[in-house]
């Protein structure tokens, strides 16, 4: 059966990224989770955008420029390049949050960002209300008051609700409408600082390479972002605080309206807030309140190492998926496949039960591998989706490189809960001795056998005759007593063996079956059981074959190398962000200062002549200083021009002979 959709496919901001020349890329694509018609778009020109796919396609209804460290504290280009994105979920203000991580690992907070006509839940909406008056209003930091009158007004703004009172009681999902802080932008908030033990223990440095995709996943009361890292390593960070809505004055957005005097769009400049701890010790005081203005600290809850191959050529491509009925498991697609990671521990979660339970590691299987044994290459997943069904079931879809699709359903993995894993509790015995009791076949009246009858002594029998009356009588018990214990059980038995006998027999035929299935059984493995040696030898042949070879290449001299030291591991992973981020950043400045060199040449050239024409002298000297104003940014240009290229011809030898060692 095949069924035919009709669907057209319509580009989204062409007049932005399709006339750029390739210049900006697109990093990530996201549908709003509140929203059916609005997509959110992150690319490299560091530009956060919002579209409206019922209204305009080639105009985006919201742009956040997004300016992550002051201009001049910046040291490496891969600290101002972002990565990934994510939205929020159920929880607070994470619902009107984007997530948003850099290449160097900092992770940077928007809030609020709702787009117009998004719908949300009224019990929500009045609890993040009843949340700002009650932290914020009532504390005694003047800051914490005005930033949560902020944070009232925007929320009474944007949902005009909340000032109905009660007769709003019965709605059940309400609209955003379109409203923008006309004095002020924005704040980035970040990098969100560690929480760590001491000074020294930071808790990213076990992860290798770059940052390559990014997920947040609300999980109970506990907020959890997931940062997969090129070197095949996930690390696991939750939110100690609240996230916050903050602006900054300074920035006005740049508004548009349409013929209604309607906002339309905006557009902003997001900076950050300069911040000297990035690092948070647990013995370290804080004067914190609620409202304060400063980001979340995260704290580090696992770095799960997935032991992917390493190549030299490409670094590895992870996509993280949540599981919609299991939010503790996240499936992981890499190029060997799917691997499904379920998380056993929560701090807020197990603190509110009242567990007082250690830091469980969480536990990672392999889904599905793409890796092939005998030529050890792996075809990847081309397209990957989780989904559930109305029976609480969780199913997989992926499609493979042949175009064939495989589909999954994980109901039996639900035992993988926290809160079905009991791993102390031990069977009972009654349940086991139950378990083993079958049904009886026979009676265990019969089985005791007949009632033990008590006869009179002999040598009162002997003194009366057998044709008196007492004799009568005493023969005339005995039959009695002989009829009711042994005439009757005869009967009994009877009855139980004829009405016992079509179940016995039904037994015994499949006794005789099982006892056919399992002589066949033996005779085929007696037949394979030659073919099984020959196989045995030649894995044994195999094995002191790869025992020679290992011991050959243990010979070898590029065997007992030295490890790395701090320094040149430093050095090292300096080299990748170079070769990553740093070296595109140079070329792509190289080319610009080329290219305003040239316009600036052209433009000299055009105005040699009309300047020639002017006698006036005071037009001449106001030329001369022009000119001498070009001249000079000209050498400067020139200079850095020159130092850029040498730069450039510095990391590409010293890249070229890292990899001439590695080789």
């Amino acid at each position: 059966m095949v069924f035919w959709v009709d669907s057209r496919t319509v580009p989204v901001g062409s007049e932005l990224y399709e006339k750029s020349n390739g210049a900006i890329r697109i990093l990530q694509v996201t549908w709003h989770p509140y929203s059916d018609t609005h997509v959110a778009v992150l690319s490299s020109d560091s530009v956060f955008r919002i579209f409206d796919l019922s209204s305009a396609l080639n105009k985006p209804e919201q742009e956040y420029y997004l300016q992550p460290l002051e201009p001049g504290r910046s040291r490496n280009a891969s600290s101002i390049c972002p990565v990934d994105f994510s939205f929020g979920r159920d929880h607070l203000w994470d619902r009107f949050s984007v997530f948003i991580l850099f290449s160097d690992g900092s992770v940077y907070v928007l809030c609020p960002v709702v787009p117009f006509g998004s719908v949300f839940m009224w019990e929500s909406i009045v609890e993040i209300h009843t949340d700002a008056q009650t932290f914020g209003q009532k504390s005694a930091n003047s800051t914490a008051i005005s930033n949560s009158s902020l944070a009232i007004s925007w929320l009474e703004a944007t949902f005009p609700e909340l000032g109905q009172g009660m007769e709003t009681s019965h709605i059940s999902a309400v609209k955003a409408r379109p409203y923008v802080l006309i004095d002020m932008s924005l704040s980035l908030q970040g990098p969100l600082r560690k929480v760590c033990r001491n000074e020294e223990s930071d808790p990213g440095f076990q992860c290798s390479g770059r940052t390559v995709s990014f997920l947040y996943n609300s999980i109970g009361k506990d907020s959890v972002l997931v940062t997969a890292w090129s070197g095949g390593q996930l690390q696991f960070d939750a939110l100690v605080d609240e996230t916050q809505p903050l602006w900054r004055t300074g920035n006005p957005p740049r508004l548009s309206f349409d013929s209604q005097d309607r906002i339309r769009g905006f557009a902003m400049i997001c900076e950050s807030v300069a911040d000297q701890l990035s690092v948070i010790r647990l013995d370290q005081p804080l004067d914190y309140c609620a409202w304060s203005g400063h980001p979340p600290p995260l704290l580090t809850l696992v770095i799960v190492d997935l032991a992917l191959p390493r190549t030299i050529d490409s670094d590895s491509v992870i996509s993280m998926f949540i599981d919609p009925l299991i939010p503790e498991r996240i499936f992981c697609l890499h190029d060997g496949g799917v691997d499904s990671i379920v998380l056993h521990f929560l701090p807020f979660a197990h603190q509110t039960s009242g567990k007082d339970e250690t830091m469980k590691t969480p536990s990672v299987h392999s889904v599905i591998s793409t890796y092939q044994g005998s030529t050890g290459t792996s075809s990847p997943l081309s397209g990957f989706v989780v989904l559930s069904d109305s029976f609480g079931y969780s199913w997989i879809a992926g499609v493979t490189s042949t175009r064939e699709c495989i589909v999954l359903e994980m109901k039996t993995w639900n035992i993988l809960l926290p809160k079905l894993m009991d791993m102390e509790k031990k069977p009972n015995k009654s349940d086991e001795t139950e378990e083993t009791i079958t049904p009886d076949i026979i009676s265990r009246e019969l089985l005791v056998g007949p009632q033990i009858v008590s006869v009179p002594q002999g040598s009162s029998l002997r003194s009366v005759a057998a044709d008196s009356i007492e004799g009568r009588s005493a023969l005339h018990e005995y039959f009695k007593l002989f009829h009711e214990n042994y005439v009757e059980y005869a009967h009994k038995v009877y009855f139980e063996l004829k009405h016992h006998g079509p179940h016995l027999k039904n037994i015994i035929e499949n006794l005789n079956v099982r006892l056919s299935e399992a002589q066949q059984k033996l005779v085929n493995v007696e037949k394979k059981q030659p073919e099984l040696d020959d196989r045995m030898k030649r894995a044994v042949e195999h094995h002191q074959l790869l025992e020679k070879r290992l011991h050959n290449l243990r010979r070898l001299p590029g065997i007992y190398k030295k490890p790395l030291t701090r320094a040149e591991r430093e050095f090292k992973s300096e080299l990748d962000r170079f070769r990553t981020v740093e070296l595109d950043a140079l070329r792509t400045s190289i080319e610009a200062l080329n290219g305003r060199l040239r316009r600036y040449s052209q433009s000299l050239k055009r105005k040699a002549p009309n300047i020639q024409k002017t006698p006036s002298r005071k037009n001449n000297l106001v030329h001369d200083s022009q000119l001498d104003q070009l001249k000079d940014s000209l050498e400067k240009l020139s200079l850095v021009n020159s130092e850029n290229s040498k730069k450039v011809k510095l990391v590409e030898t010293a890249l070229k002979n890292w990899d001439d060692d590695r080789s």
